[in-house]
């Protein structure tokens, strides 16, 4: 083997692309050409530090700083603390719609309690009204028994509560229980000519119907 056999293998970057990176020859003779003596073989650890120099020599990313900068983590602290405050903000305005949904039917639940109380009540107080209406109409309420009655009769407005059912209105079936019917020739419309039970409703609710006695066109 001679000098001119061969002269060494050229290095090429690890990604295979050649450009301004300047070629690395190794001579990889056993023989030194000038004393013709042996060379000595190399070991694993010359090779991979050989390997390792030549990397680092040819890395261009290597002077790169990958680390995030402090605006990058400040910005992702920032990002987090918005989501954190989108969700809270959500959350408290779940909590709002839900407690006013809550007080609005607890409101009417209170309201429909009330109703039905003062109901139970007027119920309860049919029979002593429709006796102070008969003792009305027959003149037999007089002297401190007449002051008990229109006292009565303002609690009763006081609650809410309404009479209904006089003579000359005209007859509505869903207000009036017609008790007795008769006819007249000259009769228009059918009318109420007599009250035996006043009605009584507490707004839109009919807590009894006004028993009557009604005359009409033939």
């Amino acid at each position: 083997m001679t000098s001119d056999d061969t002269q060494g293998t050229p290095e090429q970057p690890e990604d295979g692309r050649s450009g301004d990176t300047p070629f690395h020859f190794r001579d990889k003779r056993k023989v030194d050409p000038t004393s013709g003596e042996k060379r000595p073989e190399a070991t694993p650890s010359d090779a991979s530090d050989a390997a390792g120099g030549a990397a680092d020599a040819g890395d261009p990313l290597e002077a790169l700083d990958f680390e995030p900068s402090g605006e990058a983590v400040e910005d992702s602290e920032l990002l987090r603390a918005k989501a954190q405050a989108a969700e809270n903000l959500d959350a408290l305005q779940r909590e709002r719609a839900s407690f006013t949904n809550y007080r609005n039917r607890a409101l009417r639940d209170q309201e429909a309690a009330r109703t039905q109380g003062t109901q139970d009540v007027l119920a309860a107080l049919l029979p002593v009204l429709d006796d102070i209406e008969r003792a009305k109409q027959h003149a037999e309420l007089s002297g401190p028994m007449a002051a008990i009655a229109e006292k009565l009769d303002a609690s009763l407005v006081k609650f809410g509560i309404e009479r209904f059912g006089r003579v000359g209105e005209e007859f509505d079936p869903t207000l009036h229980e017609a008790l007795m019917h008769n006819t007249d020739a000259e009769a228009e419309a059918t009318t109420i000519n007599l009250v035996v039970e006043p009605g009584y409703r507490i707004g839109d609710k009919v807590v009894r119907a006004a028993r009557v006695g009604v005359v009409g066109p033939e």
